[in-house]
């Protein structure tokens, strides 16, 4: 990672584990203390547990909620009650043309800012070009915004093109849907690339805009979202986009922490001010173990 031109090393914890804990209930802790004492400058994760988290904070590392929170934003009522029933008992996704006839009729009150669903209204997000990125494009957009956040991952682009190649299958989220979008003078303003399929809960692996256009993107998302069919999107939060998710009726749930460990206070600081770039693409969400099938 870099911060102010400084490379930095940083270690992304993942799963970790011990064996007869019961015999000894520290081994945990002193495995975790071996981690964290690494030659590294500062170590995160984005998937902490309670328990987990519990440890990080013993030995003095930080959960940031802005970080830690997973977004929901519904975009056809009835088909994601009806997704989520067919979670749990198969025999209700029958009910699915019922529920694409229901948000059909209802859909046509919805806006931006109903709670009853999302529909595109024109505004200033259609100034916006939309453009289907190949994975190079992808590579050097991403690696143009990431710069926005002080606290960031410095990717090579052969690095950042096998990560992308390693996400590009996630069956159980669906097909992956990645747009760039660029403003009438041709500088970029953002991008997103998400999971779903017609009637499905789409799966954002990551989205970032440029300062000032956060809003403008997450429209774009949703729009694009709403004409794949997709009956609500979910991802991990960014303090950046915050504010603008709060306006357009997202609900937030908290299932894991991101939790962040340096001892130097000015890496610290860049994450508990949240200035870092974290989650997403920066952590382990984007890998094939989480989301695809293997069988």
């Amino acid at each position: 990672m870099e911060l102010d031109g400084e490379l930095l090393r940083a270690a992304v914890c993942t799963t970790w584990m011990v064996d007869d804990h019961e015999a000894d209930p520290f081994a945990g802790v002193r495995l975790l203390k071996a981690v964290l004492s690494g030659p590294q400058d500062l170590s995160f994760s984005e998937t902490s547990n309670d328990l987990s988290t519990a440890m990080w904070r013993r030995i003095g590392a930080h959960v940031l909620a802005p970080y830690s929170l997973e977004y929901l934003r519904v975009i056809r009522p009835a088909a994601f009650v009806t997704r989520m029933a067919a979670n749990r008992f198969r025999l209700l996704g029958a009910f699915a043309p019922l529920a694409r006839l229901a948000d059909h009729v209802a859909g046509a009150g919805a806006n931006r800012l109903s709670w009853a669903g999302y529909r595109p209204r024109p505004g200033k997000a259609d100034a916006l070009t939309v453009s289907e990125p190949d994975e190079n494009s992808l590579v050097g957009a991403l690696r143009e915004l990431v710069v926005h956040h002080p606290l960031h991952p410095c990717w090579s682009d052969d690095r950042l093109s096998r990560m992308l190649a390693h996400a590009r299958f996630k069956a159980k989220h669906g097909t992956r849907v990645q747009r760039i979008l660029h403003t009438r003078g041709g500088k970029i303003a953002g991008l997103f690339v998400y999971y779903g399929d017609s009637g499905g809960i789409g799966r954002v692996m990551q989205v970032i805009a440029a300062p000032g256009m956060e809003a403008l993107v997450l429209e774009r998302l949703l729009a694009n979202a709403h004409a794949h069919g997709v009956a609500a999107i979910r991802g991990r939060t960014q303090p950046a986009l915050l504010d603008a998710m709060l306006d357009r009726k997202f609900v937030f749930l908290h299932a894991s922490s991101t939790v962040f460990h340096s001892s130097r206070p000015e890496l610290a600081d860049a994450a508990t001010q949240g200035r870092a770039f974290l989650n997403g693409l920066s952590g382990e969400s984007w890998t094939r173990l989480i989301g695809d099938r293997f069988d």
